[in-house]
């Protein structure tokens, strides 16, 4: 039997861009929390660690679909080169301004500047649709890339931690520096699979995230990365409150392993039924495998619902970006992907967020409640979206006024 990601990467210059892309996108990870790892410790002060930290993932998820959307208008290698350059140096003076003291302003100037930081994900996935448009070996590449995002936020954000506790605080955001750097300029220099630019892109018009279906699926994913965000801090809360803080790794391993196995299976296999039920069927089965998690009373049960609970992501971000690829034109591909990357990452700050609240208030096993309540919501969004989402590419739904 055929291994279908070998297949995709026979593709001249595929295994290039992917190693480059995965190396590039590491920062998306690792930056954010390695800014609070290295204030944190720099400066004693949580809130403003958390405060700078929030400066950069907010404004980035503001300016990431804008720098998309340029790149569908002028190209990956016209705009990646100076946004990432912008971003760099912004990362490189914070490093400085911490090492050295610098008052507290520049610290949220250099990571407002920082936040130019392009969408990787969003570009790799656009150089595999013009690769394999219409085939289905789309379906495989982006299969893989949902199980390289989930690899990309369990190792940058560990690898960031810990290279800032046991070496010094700077340590983290500076190899996240070293990735973007190194990983950008491989992957720009990558020209032959660069998408061509579509003639409509040229003259610009309504922004993807005016489309109908940009719209559902980009809110669907806030409610699933919500679930995602929520699942780190509660493990850590319950763990904790159980007397075994140290088993919260061993934990998230296996609902992050669970997911990546479904993901694999699921983007190797061939469904004849339509890309929204298949959408609408994995979030049903993420939000109703969140409902096992208030019952946990014990560390092996935590660990078997968590894994449950994980089956489903892969398989909701893999039919999501399908039906970005289906339902977008193809000259505002990339900026429709790149909002639902900012969607997925909108999701998970607001379940980290309300979480804690929860467990604050409440107590640790009630923070899963927000799991609950985000997964009622991405359900209900994938069930009003069917119609919207059902539409062929070839029969766009209109943009709204």
């Amino acid at each position: 039997m055929t291994n279908p990601y070998a297949e995709i990467f026979r593709a001249k210059g595929a295994k290039g861009f992917a190693a480059a892309g995965f190396v590039a996108r590491l920062p998306v990870a690792m930056s954010t929390i390695a800014i609070v790892a290295m204030l944190s410790q720099t400066h004693g002060e949580y809130w403003l660690a958390g405060a700078v930290s929030a400066t950069f993932a907010l404004t980035n998820a503001l300016l990431a679909p804008q720098i998309s959307r340029l790149v569908d208008s002028y190209g990956q290698s016209r705009v990646l080169l100076p946004a990432t350059t912008v971003s760099i140096l912004a990362f490189a003076s914070l490093l400085v301004a911490t090492h050295y003291a610098w008052p507290t302003p520049y610290l949220f100037a250099f990571a407002f500047a920082a936040a130019t930081m392009p969408s990787i994900p969003a570009m790799v996935r656009a150089r595999w649709t013009e690769l394999y448009r219409d085939t289905p070996k789309l379906g495989t590449a982006f299969a893989f890339e949902s199980v390289l995002d989930e690899l990309m936020y369990i190792t940058g954000s560990v690898l960031a931690v810990s290279l800032s506790v046991t070496f010094f605080p700077e340590a983290g955001l500076l190899t996240s520096v070293i990735f973007l750097t190194v990983g950008s300029i491989a992957f720009i220099a990558q020209r032959s699979t660069e998408p061509r630019i579509q003639p409509a892109a040229m003259t610009g018009g309504r922004s993807a995230i005016t489309l109908v279906p940009v719209q559902f699926i980009t809110v669907a994913l806030i409610a699933v990365g919500a679930i995602f965000g929520t699942a780190e801090v509660t493990v850590i809360a319950v763990t904790r409150e159980l007397g075994q803080p140290a088993a919260a790794s061993f934990v998230l391993g296996g609902y992050a392993v669970g997911s990546l196995i479904v993901g694999l299976i699921y983007g190797a296999m061939r469904f004849t039924l339509p890309l929204s039920r298949q959408f609408a069927i994995a979030i049903a089965v993420a939000a109703t495998t969140t409902i096992p998690l208030l019952f946990v009373t014990n560390i092996p049960m935590l660990a078997i619902a968590l894994f449950a609970s994980g089956v489903a992501i892969s398989p909701t971000f893999i039919t999501a970006f399908g039906l970005i690829e289906r339902l977008v034109p193809p000259a505002k591909l990339t900026e429709g992907i790149t909002w639902v990357m900012t969607g997925i990452g909108i999701g998970m700050a607001a379940g980290s967020f309300a979480s804690g609240w929860m467990i604050d208030q409440y107590g640790a096993i009630n923070g899963f409640w927000v799991s609950v309540a985000a997964g009622a919501v991405g359900l209900t969004t994938a069930l009003l979206g069917q119609r919207s989402l059902s539409e062929s590419r070839r029969n766009p739904v209109p943009a709204l006024a």
